[in-house]
């Protein structure tokens, strides 16, 4: 398996200290704190280990603090309720003696019932777009510091946006940011490890919608990003081996936060999740 994606399945992979305590792994992907869409997916890893035969339909998710890549992270799991087709987790992470980040989850049995789905945006597939470094974006560092130039850091996923001139737009005229992504290989592995993979990658790009609201380049000079919050559900069963189209937008940017929200759709037009995000948008000076 490529190395970088088998480093990512590793980091995945808890090491469990009690019933409901678990220890993970971090890892350095650029960024002055550990990368948040890395706690979404042990937290959720933590909080499936604790539920039986039930899938994730739901993650709320508070990032309180900077978490520090350099030591490992502990997730605690509260068995809140288990019901007779829902059962509930609160998971609140762990380092240096404080809180960095809590979560509350919500796993259901499968059942069928009535559906409907926004349907997926004409654009032009992953085949017929070039793959530019990890993004297809501008280059982006961290505002904090000299960080790196994310686009040249190697990464478990392949990334193919839709140019922003060919992709549709919002209801209110505003371009909606369109992103191909898939993992290097084929994952194996069960559901829930494909599902707190799509909750790592969520984490990806999402405030950029808010960003291009307003023409700033996240990489600009005293721009402080940072997310507060992630919210994501999951509405059909998805595995990570073949493409996912990322189609996010930004309704509002107010007091300093910026909001924005995502659906994630499988190549044949399935919704398979939907995101939001609220992030701070910070100018310095």
């Amino acid at each position: 398996m490529n190395p970088l994606l088998a480093d990512l399945l590793k980091v995945l992979v808890l090491e469990r200290l009690e019933m409901n305590l678990f220890r993970g792994e971090s890892r350095d992907i650029g960024s002055p704190q550990v990368y948040g869409g890395q706690v979404l997916g042990q937290a959720l890893m933590a909080a499936t280990a604790t539920v039986d035969a039930r899938g994730v339909h739901s993650l709320h998710a508070y990032f309180l603090r900077r978490g520090d890549f350099n030591h490992p992270i502990i997730y605690e799991v509260d068995r809140s309720r288990d019901g007779a087709s829902f059962s509930s987790r609160r998971v609140i992470a762990i380092q240096h003696g404080h809180q960095i980040f809590h979560m509350s989850a919500s796993f259901q049995m499968e059942e069928s019932g009535f559906e409907h789905q926004l349907q997926m945006p004409d654009v032009p597939g992953p085949d017929s777009l070039h793959e530019e470094g990890t993004t297809g974006l501008r280059p982006v560092r961290h505002s904090d510091g000299p960080g790196h130039d994310l686009t040249r850091l190697q990464r478990p996923f392949r990334f193919r946006t839709v140019p922003t001139y060919s992709a549709p737009t919002a209801a209110d005229g505003a371009p909606l940011l369109c992103l191909w992504f898939r993992p290097i290989e084929t994952v194996p592995g069960d559901d829930a490890l494909h599902a707190a993979l799509l909750a790592y990658v969520s984490d990806y790009h999402l405030l950029a919608a808010a960003l291009v609201r307003h023409g700033v380049e996240p990489g600009r000079s005293g721009m402080v990003l940072a997310s507060l919050d992630h919210a994501m559900w999951f509405h059909r069963s998805v595995r990570l081996d073949d493409w996912l189209l990322y189609v996010t937008d930004s309704p509002s940017a107010s007091g300093g936060r910026g909001l924005a929200r995502g659906s994630i759709f499988d190549r044949a037009g399935g919704l398979v999740a939907s995101t939001a995000q609220e992030g701070l948008m910070r100018v310095r000076g």
